[in-house]
């Protein structure tokens, strides 16, 4: 899972052009349309830079590091004209006088802002926050920065000054979601105030104050003692006051507004809004009912492959029973969070040196492993990643759950690694990232069912790596490829179906060993985040299907390293996209395979 960031709970209305429309020509464009096309990407690069600035300060552009996105309804709506204007003119250029690579950018630029609209047609930017993300836990921005100078800190205090007016901001949001009903169910929103509390401390304590404890040595002790005493005053005065005021609200007319039901077809046009999410998330056409009958005939391919990996073991109880025995022997957990930190790091050294085997191109750009914050621990999943940045000076960051290191099952470690750090997510985004070759849009954006995807298969890999020679970490593989595939089925039980969150944790608990802690926690996920659990398995059998296609056509020609060179070669693109990618290459192979067999005249 990759994080959402700040960019989400701060810039709704645009969140989907944030991470898309970062056009910067790469080469020369040579004809008309040509050119309007790049002079239109451009514009919005530099566009969504100015109204998203912590989008940029995590990308490393520090133009707009003093300030924090303006999330008022007067805005977003400007912002919403302002992506009509962008359709319009993108409407403008005759799309069949691009080249094909120019057509593959327009259409997925197209997709964007079409998605854009759609977002704000649903009144997605109603919903800041929610349990996992949000301005409840905004210290932890300061992850995404880098501070070396003394204008570095100077900027940071600006938005620390700044904070009440994106905080008024926000509950304004929510506000206008308790009269427009657009809310989260509150058995999700009652572990908000918790967060809020982390919150109001001494500002010593506080993690916005986190940056000025341990000063970079490049600025000088004059200028330390005077931005101390800046962020200080700025903490107490202006962020904790917000805080004090925030938690009032949300105690006091949010949390009691909110459903009582979980599911997104509560809400205003919910059915014709989860429909539109699963769209966006999984760039397919299907429907809610048509995922939820593949969810279903997945759960029962990957139990028979269970049945198979249970009998390797050993264990002569049913499968309830190894689900039971794997959630509580305590042979299956370590006792700290300190030992499970060191077999987190251990295990992801024990990846690296297998790349080889299967990637012929690897990133530059390294990764570490931190534990996930206390103040997020709690209410979030077992692990997530967190991109670097573009300029490099950031590495990426494999963030894993410490929090009761008890529910923390050591045969979950290593697939949760291959997805979060290599050849999964850190391995796929880093070297998109340095795709030179291919605009912005396409080397930094990320696309869901690509990417989640792209992890999920990442999985699979450990076999051909011979990293699942212990049964119990090849049952947590397909244990975590089963949980993807109940998402299949809860998420759209929950959002269409109308199944009550009893429901959909009983039928997560039948069906995958995973922990109590964890399961509670990811349906509370999927109620936040209606239709982005789809994303994973269905990119992941996408990508299974292309390579099958392509081991069976192309024989004893089919090179792994070759295919996975081809599916990341393009940057995180639809699926549809990825279809005629690799169907192309498979025609080109063979084709090659054909000349090179032709007799001489």
């Amino acid at each position: 899972m990759i994080t959402k960031g700040l960019a989400r709970p701060l810039a709704i209305a645009i969140v989907l052009l944030t991470t898309s429309i970062t056009q910067a020509q790469t080469k020369p464009a040579s004809s008309a349309p040509a050119k309007a096309l790049h002079a239109l990407f451009d514009a919005e690069w530099e566009y969504t830079m100015r109204e998203n600035p912590t989008y940029a300060s995590a990308l490393g552009d520090k133009r707009y590091n003093d300030r924090w996105e303006d999330v008022s309804l007067a805005n977003i709506d400007k912002q919403h004209q302002h992506t009509l204007d962008v359709q319009k003119r993108l409407a403008a250029i005759d799309r069949s006088k691009l080249s094909k690579t120019d057509q593959i950018n327009y259409d997925m630029f197209k997709r964007d802002v079409d998605n854009a609209l759609d977002d704000y047609r649903f009144k997605t930017y109603l919903l800041p926050l929610n349990q996992r993300d949000g301005i409840q836990s905004l210290d932890g921005f300061t992850r995404n920065l880098t501070f070396t100078t003394t204008k570095d800190y100077e900027d940071w205090i600006a938005r620390l000054n700044a904070f009440p007016t994106v905080m008024d901001q926000t509950m304004a949001l929510m506000r206008e979601g308790i009269a427009q009903k657009v809310m989260h169910p509150k058995v999700i929103m009652q572990r908000v105030p918790a967060q809020i509390d982390k919150q109001i401390v001494s500002p010593e304590q506080s993690g916005f104050y986190k940056p000025f404890t341990e000063m970079a040595s490049s600025v000088p002790a004059a200028d330390q003692q005077r931005l101390q005493a800046a962020a200080k005053d700025a903490v107490a005065n202006k962020v904790i006051p917000a805080y004090k005021k925030f938690k009032e609200f949300f105690v006091n007319e949010y949390l009691p507004a909110s459903y009582d039901q979980v599911g997104a077809w509560q809400r205003p046009d919910g059915d014709k809004a989860y429909a539109f999410y699963v769209h966006e998330y999984t760039t397919t056409d299907l429907t809610p009912d048509q995922i939820h009958e593949l969810g279903l005939k997945e759960v029962a391919r990957i139990k028979a492959e269970m049945e198979q990996i249970k009998e390797k073991t050993g264990f002569k109880g049913s499968m309830p029973e190894f689900f039971n025995f794997l959630r509580t022997d305590p042979q299956f957990f370590y006792k700290t969070p300190e030992e499970l930190l060191t077999s987190y790091r251990a295990r992801s050294k024990r990846i690296d040196p297998m790349l080889v085997k299967l990637f012929k191109t690897l990133p530059r750009l390294p990764y570490g492993v931190e534990p996930i914050p206390d103040i997020e621990a709690p209410d979030t999943t077992t692990a997530y990643y967190n991109q670097g940045s573009a300029d490099g000076t950031r590495a990426g960051t494999y963030f894993v759950n410490l929090y009761k290191p008890e529910t923390r099952p050591k045969w979950e470690m290593m697939a949760l690694s291959l997805h979060e750090s290599v050849p999964g997510h850190h391995l796929q985004i880093s070297r998109g990232m340095e795709l030179g070759e291919i605009p912005k849009f396409r080397r930094y954006g990320y696309l869901s069912a690509f990417g989640e995807g792209w992890g999920l298969y990442a999985e699979s890999l450990g076999d051909e790596m011979g990293l699942y020679t212990d049964p119990y970490d090849k049952f947590g593989q397909l244990t975590y490829d089963m949980w993807r595939a109940v998402r299949l089925v809860v998420d759209t039980g929950m959002h269409a179906k109308k199944w009550t969150r009893q429901q959909a944790i009983d039928y997560f608990m039948q069906n995958a060993a995973k922990t109590e802690q964890d399961v509670v926690n990811e349906i509370d996920r999927y109620i936040a985040w209606p239709g982005q659990a789809l994303s994973y398995k269905m990119g992941q059998l996408k990508i299974r299907q292309m390579r099958t296609k392509a081991t069976q056509e192309l024989g004893p020609k089919f090179d792994v390293r070759e295919f996975h060179d081809v599916v990341l070669g393009q940057g995180a693109v639809p699926l549809d996209v990825l279809d005629k990618v690799v169907n192309d290459w498979i025609a080109e192979k063979k084709s090659s395979v054909v000349s090179h067999q032709s007799p001489k005249k």
